[in-house]
């Protein structure tokens, strides 16, 4: 089935480019997926076709016609998956860093979701063929907890509790510069980088995004951190740690050039807590901190 979607160009919008606006319309829409898009056809202005670099006007009425997806061949897969709990309804397992949740053009194996698929048959088909069972994600260098939906009921009833923000959702980082409070809430709206739409940033007319965070440890030149998620924005503590002039270390899209080689950002998703979908029983689980992330804390403990 095609979705369809019209969007109405606001004021602070005109004379932006038509792929810029479109491509502003959904996270998980990338700019040159827009640019074909406008190509094909799919994506019209105020009835008619218009090029990608066409200057929208305030008013200017956009359709966009979604094709459907490239149907990709999504195999199971033996991944040997850390599964902290498993029922009939809900999964909860520790993804290691480097591993991409679900698949995608140029991601069709090795993801989590091969995992899950040969792990367990039954997944809930809410997102789709690409995600069965995705309630949530972390990004690919991020290790942690997520919990899987085995059945619509259960996605249904986890996913109006992450919109309800009653999930328990809490995070381990190491971050740069010495953080002089010991605790602190970030509370700023977050949207694509209108400078570079391959990255978010705090902007004026982004979504509502708040990150809490406390800090446990202190070294010459990083700070480690926990934080606690009360939203659940794309890339959100590391774009709200930057935001404060304190990048996570380790991180090629938001940090500093100069930064630890950790092959990706310090992130671990390290409390995961919610209530069962079927029971309504609180259940909390805790992942430690990963050998590599424990061995540089270990390191920056010996001024290495």
């Amino acid at each position: 089935m095609i979705e369809k979607m019209d969007h109405t160009v606001l004021e602070h919008e005109a004379n932006e480019r038509l792929d810029k606006i479109v491509s502003s319309m959904q996270e998980e829409w990338s700019r040159s997926q827009v640019q074909q898009w406008i190509k094909d056809g799919n994506v019209i202005v105020n009835g008619k076709k218009e090029k990608a670099n066409y200057r929208c006007a305030a008013g200017d009425i956009i359709g966009v016609e979604v094709p459907e997806p490239e149907v990709l061949d999504i195999l199971p897969e033996n991944l040997d998956l850390d599964i902290y709990y498993e029922d009939v309804d809900v999964l909860v397992v520790n993804k290691p860093k480097g591993m991409v949740v679900h698949p995608s053009n140029g991601h069709i194996s090795g993801t989590l979701v091969n995992g899950l698929m040969y792990h367990c048959k039954d997944l809930s088909g809410i997102n789709g063929v690409l995600r069965p069972g995705i309630v949530h994600r972390i990004d690919k260098d991020t290790s942690g907890l997520l919990m899987v939906a085995k059945n619509d009921m259960a996605h249904e009833k986890l996913a109006e509790q992450l919109s309800k923000k009653t999930v328990t959702r809490k995070y381990y980082a190491l971050v740069h510069g010495n953080i002089p409070h010991d605790a602190g809430t970030i509370d700023a709206p977050i949207g694509r980088d209108p400078a570079d739409r391959q990255r978010m940033a705090v902007v004026d007319n982004g979504k509502p995004a708040v990150t809490h965070f406390r800090v446990l440890e202190r070294f010459n030149k990083y700070t480690f951190i926990e934080c606690q998620l009360e939203t659940g924005r794309t890339h959100q503590i590391r774009v709200h740690m930057k935001y404060i002039g304190h990048p996570l270390a380790g991180d090629p899209k938001y940090g500093p050039k100069k930064t630890i080689d950790f092959g990706g950002q310090a992130l671990h998703a390290g409390v995961l807590g919610f209530r069962h979908p079927r029971t309504g029983e609180y259940l909390e689980f805790e992942s430690p901190l990963p050998d590599d992330f424990q061995a540089l804390l270990n390191k920056l403990r010996l001024g290495l």
